[in-house]
């Protein structure tokens, strides 16, 4: 359900204010209580239940060398995600959040076994096509995963899930992420283009030049037709969670941000459905050289600064204890006036 906006950033404020503290004493702290009761329009906020979501998917410009390593490894650990041997589901575990894999893209078929976290085959296409010659999908295809996004969205806010993260699996995916970055902020190749699961410098020039054509070939669509423009270089599974966030956002749920490839797909949110980017969190800063600059676009400061760069929904999944204690701090402290005599 859509909230009416009642509770204003003065509210909250004015609230920690009076609790059994100097005021601003717990800093950041407090500045991330008043985003959370914010999004959720009260002041005793909720952080649980939890979800994260990790969407697969495929890329065809792994066949122009930008990766250090073959696409098959994409099903790969969507198995050790389904094995719950994944570090992924180690931290979901550990910070009691639901994790839901959904298969957008992938190349090969996935071996399923009866204990694992909950699955969905949603597959558009086997993977994306090459976004270096051509296309990486077409408008029907990026519509058709943003489509499996928003229902995945929708499904856990009626399952009862107040705060949402998405997270990738899909070896090449952070070419088109810089190909997304730098078509929608305007910036510059060698930025957007940082070396993954560890190119080499070789890979990484290569990878670069292409983010830079892909991504310019895409801009003379922008203007005339942004979805075009937006599915001409980007990911199943990055389109997924573009469409994931946009639903989250209109429901009113807390989006906890991950890495450089879950805030290309937040670019792609925010430029489609203006206003998306109110809702969000961003987790932290990823080691991808052009994660500042997406978030920066975004208006969005992060949390922990750990030079991490795995994925999957990760970055989100450490920052959890941190969304813990700014709704402690809300819920949990007693008002100076009740205190004193």
């Amino acid at each position: 359900m859509v909230r009416s906006m009642t509770v204003t950033m003065e509210d909250v404020a004015e609230y920690l204010d009076a609790l059994a503290k100097p005021q601003g004493s717990m800093g950041r702290l407090e500045e991330l209580a008043i985003k959370l009761a914010v999004v959720q329009q009260r002041v005793k906020v909720q952080t649980k239940p939890r979800r994260i979501v990790l969407f697969a998917g495929d890329h065809g410009v792994v066949e122009s060398g930008v990766s250090a390593w073959p696409s098959a490894v994409t099903t790969a650990m969507m198995e050790t995600i389904i094995a719950k041997k994944a570090t992924s589901t180690a931290l979901a575990a550990a910070h009691s959040a639901d994790l839901r894999l959904v298969d957008v893209g992938s190349l090969e078929p996935v071996k399923i076994g009866s204990d694992k976290p909950d699955f969905r085959d949603a597959r558009v296409a086997a993977g994306t096509a090459d976004l270096a010659i051509g296309p990486a999908m077409t408008v029907n295809q990026f519509q058709a995963a943003w489509a499996v996004g928003k229902a995945e969205a929708k499904l856990a806010d009626d399952h009862g899930f107040v705060l949402l993260m998405a997270g990738e699996m899909g070896i090449g995916n952070t070419t088109p992420a810089a190909c997304v970055t730098l078509l929608l902020t305007n910036g510059d190749a060698e930025i957007v283009t940082g070396r993954g699961a560890g190119a080499d410098d070789t890979i990484l020039l290569n990878k670069r030049d292409i983010v830079a054509q892909s991504a310019k070939r895409a801009a003379m669509l922008l203007s005339d037709d942004p979805v075009a423009a937006i599915a001409d270089v980007s990911g199943f599974e990055i389109a997924a969670m573009a469409g994931f966030y946009a639903q989250a956002a209109r429901q009113g749920s807390i989006i906890l941000l991950d890495g450089y490839v879950s805030t290309a797909a937040a670019l792609i949110a925010e430029h489609l459905v203006p206003g998306t980017a109110q809702k969000m969190i961003a987790a932290h800063l990823s080691a991808e050289p052009g994660h500042r600059l997406a978030l920066d676009h975004l208006a969005l400061e992060p949390l922990l600064e750990w030079e991490m760069r795995l994925g999957e929904g990760t970055g989100a999944l450490t920052a959890l204890p941190l969304l813990d204690s700014a709704a402690a701090l809300l819920n949990d402290v007693a008002k100076l006036s009740d205190i004193m005599p």
